[in-house]
């Protein structure tokens, strides 16, 4: 078999990670896995990060006269996602740049960017500016696309001429967040953990919290929201915070709030915080394309602190969760009788709760520990990047 020119020679592989902004996607799906594939194969691999590799100017967001593109020129593979903070042109633009100067690209996303639903925050955002027709470009101009789940890979596969892969998320286990002693309570707490682009998912919770707690009582369980926005430093209300002030709203439909507590978002290296604290974890969601996308990054936060996941049957959770065994699927109409039945037979079951997130540890430990698997996207660049020197040279 031919080998490659950089395996022959003995160089290091030569990964230039371009995350699209700082945020949460970002994070799982470039900068951790990057840092995670340097820390632990420095032998293989060189990492270099780069959040402009086009080196627009970043206060007008427009390009150079005479950009700095070494980075680019250096790198085998450039790893990127999404769409970039500075805007659509930008991201097309790099892509392109990228394609011509003949590199490995890796473009990766776990939101499905082609069909958002008509409620979600951006959707309007992505009409005016087609974004969507955008991001069908850019998995043409791909070499490699990844994305979490089958039921995403077959909804763009029509877009893409490349590979396209199936790469789960992952978290890193070996961070102080996810180790931390569990807590225990009296009562029994349940929790969700979401940002802002919920409106429609937490619409589906509308009454529950006063059904289960018209059953159990109030002084039996509590609930826990983890993620509104804090406030601005001069006090003022932004549009994040507004959204939260709607989930509130919707989550207290009908309820009283003596045992509802709010809790700030965390950023991504300590969100495994939020979940010590809880004995029980809700995931409800619409049905749409945009959530049925969906990875199962949520059980294997919750999982990791052996709390189990009550979720609607969307997304990919069902690969995972097991009724009354890891968890407990909602059948996707999202029935208010049938979400207060599980949460109230949950509630008063401490002894499931704790065997069932038991289970779902055992899985999340195995499955979903980048530590345990990462050396796998070396192996698989390897042999996408010999591939495409063979096609070249045939």
């Amino acid at each position: 078999m031919v080998k490659v020119s950089y395996e022959t020679e003995k160089k290091k592989l030569k990964i230039l990670a371009c995350p699209a902004n700082k945020g949460g996607c970002a994070y799982y799906r470039v900068i951790m896995p990057a840092e995670k594939l340097q820390e632990l194969y420095p032998d293989r691999i060189e990492v270099r990060f780069n959040y402009n590799p086009l080196d627009w100017d970043e206060t007008t967001r427009q390009p150079k006269q005479e950009p700095n593109l070494s980075d680019i020129e250096w790198a085998d593979v450039v790893f990127t996602q999404n769409i970039h903070q500075f805007g659509g042109p930008y991201t097309y633009s790099f892509m392109r740049y990228v394609k011509e100067q003949g590199k490995f690209i890796h473009y990766d996303t776990d939101d499905l960017l082609t069909n958002l639903y008509p409620e979600h925050k951006l959707f309007q955002v992505y009409t005016d500016q087609k974004l969507s027709e955008l991001t069908k470009h850019l998995y043409n101009m791909a070499d490699l696309v990844s994305v979490t789940q089958n039921k995403f890979a077959h909804r763009i596969s029509q877009y893409c001429t490349g590979t396209l892969a199936v790469i789960k998320n992952a978290i890193d286990f070996n961070l102080d967040c996810w180790n931390a002693p569990k807590t225990e309570a009296k009562v029994t707490r349940i929790g969700w953990a979401g940002g802002i682009h919920h409106r429609v998912d937490v619409q589906q919770f509308r009454g529950v919290i006063a059904g289960v707690n018209r059953t159990v009582g109030t002084k039996k369980n509590h609930w826990i929201f983890m993620g509104r926005p804090p406030k601005t430093p001069d006090g003022s209300r932004n549009w994040e915070q507004e959204v939260w002030d709607e989930y509130e709203r919707n989550f207290l439909t009908g309820a009283k709030h003596p045992n509802v507590t709010w809790v700030h978002a965390l950023p991504p290296n300590m969100y495994g915080f939020l979940y010590k604290d809880l004995d029980i974890a809700i995931a409800p969601l619409q049905m749409n394309d945009f959530n049925d996308s969906k990875s199962e990054i949520k059980l294997m936060e919750c999982g990791r602190y052996g709390v189990p996941l009550v979720c609607t049957n969307v997304g990919c959770y069902e690969e995972v969760i097991k009724n009354y065994e890891t968890g407990y699927l909602i059948p996707e109409e999202n029935d208010k009788k049938e979400w207060v039945r599980v949460l109230n037979k949950l509630s008063k079951d401490k002894q499931l709760v704790k065997e069932m997130g038991q289970n779902l540890k055992k899985v999340v430990d195995e499955r979903y520990d980048i530590n345990k698997h990462i050396h796998l996207r070396i192996d698989f660049y390897e042999r996408l990047l010999e591939e495409k020197q063979i096609a070249a040279t045939s």
